[in-house]
Protein backbone atom coordinates (compact mmCIF):
# COMPACT_ATOMS: atom_id res chain seq x y z
CA UNK A 1 0.00 0.00 0.00
CA UNK A 2 1.38 3.42 -0.93
CA UNK A 3 0.50 6.74 0.62
CA UNK A 4 0.34 10.34 -0.54
CA UNK A 5 3.28 11.97 -2.28
CA UNK A 6 3.12 15.68 -2.97
CA UNK A 7 5.09 17.19 -5.85
CA UNK A 8 5.37 20.67 -7.31
CA UNK A 9 5.86 20.92 -11.04
CA UNK A 10 5.78 23.66 -13.66
CA UNK A 11 2.29 24.93 -14.09
CA UNK A 12 1.09 24.29 -10.56
CA UNK A 13 0.74 21.92 -7.68
CA UNK A 14 0.20 18.22 -8.35
CA UNK A 15 -0.98 15.88 -5.63
CA UNK A 16 -0.42 12.18 -6.23
CA UNK A 17 -2.21 9.64 -4.05
CA UNK A 18 -2.20 5.85 -4.23
CA UNK A 19 -4.36 3.68 -2.00
CA UNK A 20 -5.74 0.18 -2.04
CA UNK A 21 -8.93 0.82 -4.01
CA UNK A 22 -10.81 -2.20 -2.66
CA UNK A 23 -10.02 -1.36 0.96
CA UNK A 24 -10.83 2.31 0.39
CA UNK A 25 -14.22 1.49 -1.10
CA UNK A 26 -15.16 -0.88 1.73
CA UNK A 27 -14.12 1.56 4.46
CA UNK A 28 -15.99 4.37 2.69
CA UNK A 29 -19.19 2.33 2.65
CA UNK A 30 -18.97 1.71 6.38
CA UNK A 31 -18.33 5.36 7.23
CA UNK A 32 -21.22 6.43 5.01
CA UNK A 33 -23.46 4.14 7.04
CA UNK A 34 -22.06 5.47 10.33
CA UNK A 35 -22.77 9.07 9.28
CA UNK A 36 -26.34 8.11 8.42
CA UNK A 37 -26.83 6.23 11.70
CA UNK A 38 -25.69 9.34 13.59
CA UNK A 39 -28.51 11.31 12.01
CA UNK A 40 -26.75 13.11 9.16
CA UNK A 41 -27.24 13.00 5.41
CA UNK A 42 -24.06 11.44 3.94
CA UNK A 43 -25.08 12.63 0.46
CA UNK A 44 -25.34 16.34 1.16
CA UNK A 45 -22.66 18.52 -0.42
CA UNK A 46 -20.43 18.93 2.63
CA UNK A 47 -20.42 15.24 3.49
CA UNK A 48 -20.61 13.61 0.09
CA UNK A 49 -16.86 12.95 -0.13
CA UNK A 50 -16.26 12.62 3.61
CA UNK A 51 -16.42 8.79 3.70
CA UNK A 52 -13.76 8.63 0.99
CA UNK A 53 -11.55 11.14 2.79
CA UNK A 54 -11.88 9.27 6.07
CA UNK A 55 -11.11 5.95 4.38
CA UNK A 56 -7.87 7.38 3.02
CA UNK A 57 -7.03 9.10 6.29
CA UNK A 58 -7.48 5.90 8.29
CA UNK A 59 -5.21 3.98 5.95
CA UNK A 60 -2.56 6.67 6.39
CA UNK A 61 -2.94 6.92 10.16
CA UNK A 62 -2.71 3.13 10.54
CA UNK A 63 0.03 2.48 8.00
CA UNK A 64 2.21 1.00 10.75
CA UNK A 65 0.63 -2.39 10.10
CA UNK A 66 2.48 -2.38 6.77
CA UNK A 67 5.85 -1.54 8.35
CA UNK A 68 8.36 -4.00 9.79
CA UNK A 69 10.19 -2.25 12.66
CA UNK A 70 12.88 -4.91 12.93
CA UNK A 71 13.72 -4.60 9.24
CA UNK A 72 13.83 -0.82 9.61
CA UNK A 73 16.62 -1.17 12.17
CA UNK A 74 18.42 -3.88 10.20
CA UNK A 75 18.46 -1.70 7.09
CA UNK A 76 21.10 0.52 8.70
CA UNK A 77 23.09 -1.57 11.19
CA UNK A 78 26.82 -0.95 11.51
CA UNK A 79 29.60 -2.45 13.58
CA UNK A 80 30.97 0.14 15.97
CA UNK A 81 33.06 -0.10 19.14
CA UNK A 82 31.02 2.41 21.14
CA UNK A 83 29.51 1.61 24.50
CA UNK A 84 28.13 4.92 25.72
CA UNK A 85 24.54 6.08 25.79
CA UNK A 86 22.88 6.99 22.48
CA UNK A 87 19.75 9.10 22.95
CA UNK A 88 17.19 10.25 20.42
CA UNK A 89 14.77 12.47 22.31
CA UNK A 90 11.67 14.54 21.52
CA UNK A 91 10.51 12.19 18.76
CA UNK A 92 7.03 13.39 17.82
CA UNK A 93 4.43 10.65 17.77
CA UNK A 94 0.78 10.47 16.76
CA UNK A 95 -1.33 7.41 17.42
CA UNK A 96 -4.93 6.26 17.81
CA UNK A 97 -6.21 4.92 21.11
CA UNK A 98 -7.64 1.46 20.49
CA UNK A 99 -10.43 2.00 23.01
CA UNK A 100 -12.13 4.98 21.33
CA UNK A 101 -10.09 5.44 18.13
CA UNK A 102 -9.32 8.99 19.23
CA UNK A 103 -5.83 10.45 18.86
CA UNK A 104 -3.11 10.55 21.45
CA UNK A 105 0.05 12.45 20.70
CA UNK A 106 3.28 13.55 22.31
CA UNK A 107 6.96 12.74 22.37
CA UNK A 108 9.09 9.63 22.75
CA UNK A 109 12.60 9.60 24.22
CA UNK A 110 14.65 6.55 23.30
CA UNK A 111 18.14 5.51 24.37
CA UNK A 112 20.33 2.45 24.01
CA UNK A 113 23.88 1.48 24.90
CA UNK A 114 25.49 -0.31 21.92
CA UNK A 115 27.10 -3.70 22.22
CA UNK A 116 29.09 -3.82 18.98
CA UNK A 117 26.22 -2.67 16.74
CA UNK A 118 24.67 0.74 16.14
CA UNK A 119 21.85 1.82 13.85
CA UNK A 120 21.11 4.98 11.89
CA UNK A 121 19.60 7.63 14.18
CA UNK A 122 16.63 8.17 11.88
CA UNK A 123 15.79 4.47 12.18
CA UNK A 124 14.99 4.92 15.87
CA UNK A 125 12.40 7.55 14.95
CA UNK A 126 11.03 5.29 12.22
CA UNK A 127 10.58 2.45 14.70
CA UNK A 128 8.56 4.78 16.92
CA UNK A 129 6.46 5.72 13.89
CA UNK A 130 5.93 2.11 12.83
CA UNK A 131 4.45 1.14 16.19
CA UNK A 132 2.60 4.43 16.78
CA UNK A 133 0.73 4.23 13.46
CA UNK A 134 -1.43 1.39 14.75
CA UNK A 135 -4.35 1.07 17.13
CA UNK A 136 -2.50 1.38 20.42
CA UNK A 137 -2.38 1.92 24.13
CA UNK A 138 0.55 3.99 25.36
CA UNK A 139 1.76 1.30 27.73
CA UNK A 140 2.10 -1.33 24.97
CA UNK A 141 3.60 1.18 22.55
CA UNK A 142 6.38 1.91 25.07
CA UNK A 143 7.20 -1.77 25.53
CA UNK A 144 7.05 -2.60 21.81
CA UNK A 145 9.63 0.07 20.97
CA UNK A 146 11.91 -1.17 23.77
CA UNK A 147 11.58 -4.84 22.80
CA UNK A 148 12.19 -4.17 19.12
CA UNK A 149 15.45 -2.33 19.76
CA UNK A 150 16.60 -4.84 22.37
CA UNK A 151 15.84 -7.90 20.25
CA UNK A 152 17.26 -6.49 17.01
CA UNK A 153 20.41 -4.65 18.12
CA UNK A 154 21.10 -6.71 21.27
CA UNK A 155 22.47 -3.65 23.09
CA UNK A 156 23.62 -3.48 26.70
CA UNK A 157 20.35 -1.77 27.55
CA UNK A 158 17.39 0.18 26.19
CA UNK A 159 15.33 2.98 27.73
CA UNK A 160 12.04 4.36 26.42
CA UNK A 161 9.94 7.17 27.91
CA UNK A 162 6.76 8.46 26.27
CA UNK A 163 4.85 11.59 27.29
CA UNK A 164 1.48 11.99 25.61
CA UNK A 165 -1.88 13.74 25.73
CA UNK A 166 -4.97 11.63 25.11
CA UNK A 167 -8.00 13.12 23.39
CA UNK A 168 -10.20 10.46 24.98
CA UNK A 169 -9.42 12.18 28.31
CA UNK A 170 -9.65 15.73 26.96
CA UNK A 171 -12.68 15.60 24.63
CA UNK A 172 -14.85 13.06 26.44
CA UNK A 173 -15.02 11.17 29.71
CA UNK A 174 -13.19 13.01 32.49
CA UNK A 175 -12.43 16.00 30.18
CA UNK A 176 -9.17 17.05 31.84
CA UNK A 177 -7.53 19.34 29.29
CA UNK A 178 -3.96 19.50 30.55
CA UNK A 179 -3.29 15.96 31.71
CA UNK A 180 -0.16 14.24 30.41
CA UNK A 181 0.47 10.51 30.65
CA UNK A 182 4.06 9.31 31.07
CA UNK A 183 5.14 5.71 30.54
CA UNK A 184 8.59 4.16 30.71
CA UNK A 185 10.34 0.84 30.20
CA UNK A 186 13.96 -0.19 30.65
CA UNK A 187 16.25 -3.14 30.03
CA UNK A 188 19.78 -4.11 30.94
CA UNK A 189 22.09 -1.29 32.01
CA UNK A 190 19.16 1.10 32.40
CA UNK A 191 17.80 -0.99 35.25
CA UNK A 192 20.69 0.43 37.31
CA UNK A 193 19.59 3.55 39.15
CA UNK A 194 22.63 5.65 38.17
CA UNK A 195 22.29 4.91 34.45
CA UNK A 196 18.55 5.49 34.51
CA UNK A 197 18.97 8.80 36.35
CA UNK A 198 21.55 9.96 33.79
CA UNK A 199 19.08 9.17 31.00
CA UNK A 200 16.24 11.05 32.73
CA UNK A 201 18.54 14.02 33.37
CA UNK A 202 19.66 14.18 29.74
CA UNK A 203 16.16 13.99 28.24
CA UNK A 204 14.99 16.64 30.70
CA UNK A 205 17.80 19.09 29.92
CA UNK A 206 18.17 21.62 27.13
CA UNK A 207 21.81 21.31 26.14
CA UNK A 208 21.55 24.08 23.56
Amino acid sequence: MEFSLNNKKKGGYIKVEHYNNDVTEKISDHYREVIELLGEDPYREGLEKTPLRVAKAMQFLLQGYNMNPEEILKSAMFKEDYQQMVIVKDIELYSLCEHHMLPFFGKAHVAYIPNGQITGLSKIARVVEAFARRLQVQERLTTQIKDCIQNTLNPLGVAVVIEAQHMCMQMRGVQKQHSITTTSDFTGAFEKIATREEFIRLISSNLS
